[in-house]
């Protein structure tokens, strides 16, 4: 069970509700903050093996799929996975796409060899619990890929304690969330940390 049954429901009602529309509502931010880029990064990354995505969403990331891994797409709403299944079955290959909470992943222990999410921690109710469920989920020695947004340093950062209150409410993602210690939190290691655009948007590889 999540940490919140009231706030994942009101998450997955959100994103059910944003589904149909979300990839355009984001589409401009895909260029403009290096998502595409990011992106491309972390699949060039991914290793052979079984290969855990969090947080598929709409299938954003299935482009990007390399053909040698079993990638397992995950989300939390039926209507995000929907759309992610009508591109996936565009693509071919066969990827196994799974409706499960990121709080609590229906996998058992050390069943990856590598996790990936892009932007997704920010939206997750309750995030370190969710990275738990990543560490629990990873074997030893497997490496998790992440793409996040998070707060950035100074004036910027002020500024987005300040919207992040109505931003999540209307929108669902936190801007303010501070990820990398969250990570640390959760029992993983980071080992390498890249700005995307400046030091709002990362990649991030943990242990």
């Amino acid at each position: 069970m999540p940490t919140s049954p009231e706030g994942t429901g009101r998450a997955l009602r959100r994103w059910s509700r944003q589904a149909r529309l979300y990839d355009r509502l984001t589409a401009p931010m895909e260029r403009m903050l290096g998502f595409e880029r990011g992106r491309e990064w972390i699949f060039a990354r991914v290793p052979e093996g079984r290969v855990l995505e969090v947080g598929a969403g709409t299938g954003k990331n299935i482009a990007y799929y390399p053909a040698g891994p079993v990638i397992v797409a995950s989300d939390l709403s039926p209507g995000m996975l929907a759309r992610a299944a009508e591109k996936a079955g565009r693509r071919g290959g066969g990827r196994r796409l799974v409706l499960t909470d990121a709080e609590d992943l229906a996998f058992r222990d050390h069943a990856f060899d590598a996790v990936v999410a892009t932007c997704v921690f920010c939206s997750v109710p309750d995030p370190r619990r969710g990275l738990r469920e990543v560490r629990r989920v990873l074997k030893d020695g497997g490496e998790v890929l992440l793409l996040e947004h998070m707060r950035p340093s100074g004036w910027l950062g002020r500024l987005f304690d300040l919207l992040d209150p109505i931003v999540s409410r209307v929108m669902g993602p936190h801007l303010n969330r501070r990820t990398l210690d969250t990570i640390r939190e959760a029992g993983l290691v980071v080992v390498e940390e890249r700005r995307v655009f400046s030091d709002w948007i990362k990649l991030i590889v943990a242990r």
